[in-house]
């Protein structure tokens, strides 16, 4: 009995109904003879209840469901959840699927409302957007089953608590990946690009066929074997990339939800995939007051799975970062000329001065190229009608804070330095970009 009253739960139109028949007791009260019909309506309401108490808890396990959960979430990504429930009652039913999500996402209104039909076995499924990397708890899986009566509810409980990493979007990771080496690439944003020349190395001699370049023939080769070989040859690309992320106070800024460090990661992520499969090594590095998270470039294909596995461990107090102890890293660690993507921040020209002899002298060895972020939310300023006066000195700021971002592209260009200012919706788009267009001028 103890048991049966913890799965029960009254509807709210019971509780609207029973305040009606006590109405209609103390009006009888007054007028005794509607004394009669209320104790009936009563007795008939009482019964209803009985039966749909019946048709509920006869017999047991006449609902199963379960959670399905992919391995891990991609962060700033629509994850999808799925709910997977079997009615095993002989009558439709409302199911009212209250699940316990992580409390990162702060969601305190969450249910699911759906019809069953008899016997029927029913996958429903919902989206997470998480916003930051790390582990996400999920609780138990609530479901609450009303008869067509909808009288009174049975709560039914499913899985136990269950434990999801967050990782860096491997979602846009595959997304680029598509996009970059799809035919309809530029469809996408993905810039064309003329490879201005190369160099080829050799690969192996092997037997002619039509079509081959004549120039190529083996001519020791071909006597040897009586037929003609050629030498074939493949393009002498493999160049050194190392990701570099500042994780300091610069980069905690957020932006629809995501900080400016959590979209270099997610980017990291995206690019560390392209430029493997162009066949050029990466490495990782992230830095503030001092340097982690280190990889050196290879061009393995267990290393994006490292990277993946150090851009997740990412952690941070967001304090200033030490680009001077940066410099001394790189000229100790990085010895071969290698393209260097740093990830960072800089919102006014001074402080690009404070750290510009660090970029120059990286500059001197490495190809640098920085990218750092628009401010979107003082665009869209500039560009909203002003209405007041305070909307014109609000403009006229937001104005400024733009023109030094432009004036920060023009120092680092001044001193050879590569730059990409873009949305940090963007940023990812914008790097592979700027990736394919460096890798097809043979910059390095």
């Amino acid at each position: 009995m103890f048991k049966l009253f913890k799965q029960l739960y009254l509807q709210k139109r019971v509780y609207i109904a029973l305040g009606c028949i006590i109405a209609l007791f103390i009006l009888a009260f007054i007028f005794p003879i509607l004394y009669k019909v209320v104790w009936g309506l009563f007795l008939l309401f009482f019964a209803t209840i009985l039966v749909d108490i019946t048709i509920l808890f006869t017999k047991k396990d006449k609902i199963q469901a379960t959670r399905i959960l992919p391995e891990k979430l991609s962060n700033s990504d629509d994850n999808h959840i799925y709910i997977s429930i079997e009615n095993k009652y002989n009558i439709a039913v409302q199911c009212e699927i209250i699940d316990e999500i992580p409390f990162q996402f702060q969601r305190r209104d969450f249910e699911i409302i759906k019809s069953i039909a008899a016997k029927e076995l029913k996958t429903l499924s919902y989206t997470l957007r998480p916003t930051e990397r790390g582990e996400y708890v999920f609780g138990k899986l609530n479901i609450y089953v009303s008869s067509p009566l909808k009288l009174v509810s049975k709560r039914y409980i499913f899985c136990d608590q269950a434990t999801l990493a967050t990782y860096p979007s491997f979602i846009q990771m595959k997304k680029y990946d598509l996009i970059a080496f799809s035919k309809n690439k530029y469809a996408f944003g993905m810039k064309k690009i003329r490879k201005i020349g190369n160099t080829t190395e050799f690969e192996q001699i092997k037997e002619y066929v039509l079509g081959d370049d004549m120039r190529n023939i083996n001519w020791k080769a071909t006597a040897k074997s009586n037929q003609l070989m050629v030498n074939q040859f493949q393009d002498e690309n493999t160049e050194s990339v190392y990701n570099i992320i500042d994780r300091g106070r610069v980069m905690q800024m957020p932006f629809n939800g995501l900080s400016l460090l959590d979209y270099s990661i997610n980017s990291a992520l995206a690019l560390s995939n392209v430029i493997l499969k162009k066949n050029d090594k990466v490495g990782l590095m992230t830095f503030a007051e001092n340097i982690t998270n280190q990889l050196p470039a290879e061009s393995k294909i267990s290393q994006l799975h490292k990277i993946m596995e150090q851009l997740y461990r990412v952690n941070t107090n967001f304090v200033e970062s030490d680009f001077g102890k940066l410099y001394a890293h790189i000229r100790h660690k990085i010895t071969h000329r290698s393209l260097i993507i740093l990830y960072t921040n800089f919102e006014s020209i001074s402080s690009l001065k404070r750290q510009l002899p660090y970029l120059r002298a990286i500059a001197k060895s490495h190809v640098l190229l920085v990218v750092f972020f628009e401010n979107t939310e003082l665009t869209k300023l500039t560009n909203k009608k002003a209405k007041n006066t305070d909307d014109i000195f609000d403009k006229v700021i937001a104005e400024k804070f733009n023109f030094e971002k432009r004036l920060i592209v023009n120092e680092l260009t001044k001193y050879g330095i590569q730059s990409i200012l873009t949305p940090p919706e963007d940023l990812s788009l914008n790097t592979i970009n700027k990736y394919l267009q460096i890798k097809a001028k043979g910059t390095l």
